[in-house]
């Protein structure tokens, strides 16, 4: 082993370059005050190392950049960790800059002949701020998207150039494909470049001027070995530590939920997303924004933030006299105690605002909806993950009722996304529609007249509503053994999934009650037809009721003679009239009869 090191080192001179990197002069010993700069490096490489491991399987497109990441998130070895690491490192890092140019600042460490090297760490400052941009986009899930399209609309606001730029940022009129490839060729390739080669001057100028300390010296200087090595090492465990613990956070407080970096759903510039912010570092700006509305927008744009930076890279040349240098302090302390204080009411806002606590909400669900849709045995089709959302009832099922159906009817009582209109209810209670309960509550004479049922239609009064109100309420208990045998077979008729097992169970009951169905003292087939044609029939059609054919049928033309022909109240004919498509209308049924996809056992 002495002869291959002693080899290397006649060949490279390492031994050289080791003693001068461990034995460096540190003035007044080791401090914990110096550990910044190493825990940025050591960030650094954890960056460019998971970086590159994610690129493995990453894939820059609009119809593939999701999915990769979701392969990397769920299908991958360790891909959780991973992104994890690489995801919660960039925040970090945000962190430890804000440190170590306070700790520059105080020291005086950006005074002559330092200067350029401040400059250059300005620099790095911002293109680390450019790489958590431009990263943000790239799982091209819903936040990273809207997000992205506010930064790049602030960008058109610049005078004479800002829709040039911003088009050129985009590539083209809108944020899309292009703008992500673009984003990604900037995030793994322009940026991480200009930061190695900065980041080597500024290590060259750091150790050319070495450490500025800050007088007086309490103690004798000392060797970088090996007392400040440990600090930087222990230092670096810490911010390693805390990135962990931030990694499997969301899994200490719910067992259910996945490890590893915030994952939404697919990208959709269709879907309003009001729930977009940007990342919490970037959360200051975004608050800032607020005061300059209108026109006024470039102020907190660009010409603020401007002059802000411009006073910062003058610090140098004001640091030069006594009272330059304490400006300089009070100034950054102020700049940072503002942007507390900015990140500080926009959470707060956020937190108040029940509008967007909602969007939050309906991302979280999306996020987990399209999770579970992925782990399905089918997978991600070809046309993408977003198509997952598109045909999936309890996804689009609520959406497309609150739309088109609340203004009549409810959903428990809401309009099926948990909103409560004003108006009162104009027609039934859809939910758990056809099933036992529902058609219990329908034929109880105490019930049938409410709001829940008929009482918010013209059939209040109707024949149906006086049978039950009459007839029904004066059952005997034979006819009332008879009405539950009628209920049980009725509800078998729709086939739910959530009555399935029951109805198995009860398969003699039902038997049972297709003919009493058909006995004269139940007078159901006096105005209805089940299981074979009746052409004397008035009312709805019985055969099939509540099934997927049977609801697509009537909510596509209830007037059809098959149900309520020209007795029909108000209900528009969704499928004759295009109001709605085939698929949107089957989307609905499938919602109201609970068929979806179930979820399985989360995965890590």
């Amino acid at each position: 082993m002495k002869k291959l090191l002693d080899w290397l080192d006649h060949r490279t001179g390492c031994r050289k370059l080791a003693h001068e990197a461990l034995y460096e002069n540190v003035p007044g010993g080791s401090r914990w005050r110096y550990v910044w700069g190493s825990t940025l490096t050591f960030a650094l490489a954890v960056q460019f190392i998971t970086g590159i491991f994610l690129w493995m399987a990453y894939s820059p497109s609009s119809q593939t950049a999701w999915e990769s990441v979701y392969y990397i998130q769920y299908e991958m070895m360790g891909g959780w960790l991973l992104r994890g690491l690489h995801h919660f490192t960039a925040h970090a890092m945000t962190v430890l800059l804000a440190l170590h140019l306070m700790q520059v600042v105080v020291d005086g460490a950006y005074k002559a002949p330092r200067e350029i090297n401040f400059w250059i760490g300005l620099a790095l400052l911002l293109l680390v701020l450019a790489l958590s941009l431009t990263g943000y986009l790239l799982p091209w899930d819903q936040k990273g998207f809207w997000a992205t399209n506010v930064t790049t609309n602030i960008v058109g606001i610049t005078p004479v150039i800002g829709p040039f730029l911003r088009k050129l940022i985009n590539g083209g009129a809108e944020c899309g494909h292009h703008t992500l490839t673009r984003f990604f060729a900037f995030h793994a390739g322009v940026f991480p470049a200009l930061i190695i080669a900065l980041l080597a001057g500024h290590i060259y100028l750091f150790r050319r001027h070495g450490l500025t300390p800050r007088r007086p010296l309490r103690k004798p200087d000392a060797a970088f070995w090996p007392d400040q090595v440990l600090k930087d090492a222990v230092a670096c465990l810490a911010v390693l530590a805390t990135v962990l613990f931030f990694i499997i956070r969301p899994r200490l407080f719910d067992p259910g939920a996945p490890m590893g970096a915030d994952f939404g759903a697919p990208a959709d510039p269709s879907e309003a997303y009001s729930a977009a912010r940007p990342e919490w570092y970037f959360l200051f700006l975004f608050q800032f924004l607020k005061y300059f509305p209108g026109e006024s927008e470039i102020w907190g744009a660009m010409i603020i933030p401007g002059l802000i930076m411009t006073l910062v890279f003058l610090m140098p040349i004001l640091g030069r006299w006594q009272l330059g240098h304490r400006f300089n302090v009070g100034m950054l302390f102020s700049l940072f105690s503002g942007i507390l204080l900015l990140t500080y009411l926009a959470v707060a806002q956020d937190h108040d605002d029940p509008n967007y606590q909602a969007a939050v909400r309906e991302a979280r669900q999306n996020a987990r909806r399209i999770t579970a849709l992925a782990q399905a045995p089918a997978g991600i089709p070809s046309s993408g993950a977003l198509t997952l959302l598109y045909n999936d009832p309890l996804t689009q099922g609520p959406r497309l009722f609150a739309r088109h159906c609340s203004s009549c009817h409810r959903y428990e009582g809401h309009d099926g996304l948990g909103a409560h209109p004003k108006d009162a209810p104009t027609a039934s209670d859809l939910k758990g529609f056809g099933s036992r309960d529902w058609l219990a509550g329908f034929l109880d004479p105490d019930r049938n007249g409410t709001l829940h049922y008929f009482g918010g239609t013209k059939f209040k009064e109707g024949k149906m509503a006086k049978f039950v109100k009459k007839d029904v309420a004066d059952f005997s208990p034979a006819q009332k053994q008879h009405l539950n045998k009628i209920i049980a077979t009725l509800s078998a008729e729709a086939q739910l999934k959530s009555q399935r097992a029951r109805d198995q169970r009860d398969a003699a009951l039902i038997a049972e009650g297709k003919t009493s169905i058909t006995r004269e003292e139940m007078r159901c087939t006096e105005c209805h037809q089940f299981q074979k044609k009746d052409e004397d029939a008035t009312a709805p059609d019985l055969t099939g009721y509540a099934s997927r054919e049977w609801l697509i049928a009537m909510i596509s033309n209830p007037a059809h003679e098959r149900f309520y022909g020209k007795r029909n109240d108000r209900m528009p004919a969704f499928g004759q009239d295009e109001i709605l498509d085939p698929q949107a209308i089957g989307l609905i049924a499938d919602w109201l009869r609970g068929e979806w996809h179930e979820a399985g056992p989360p995965r890590p």
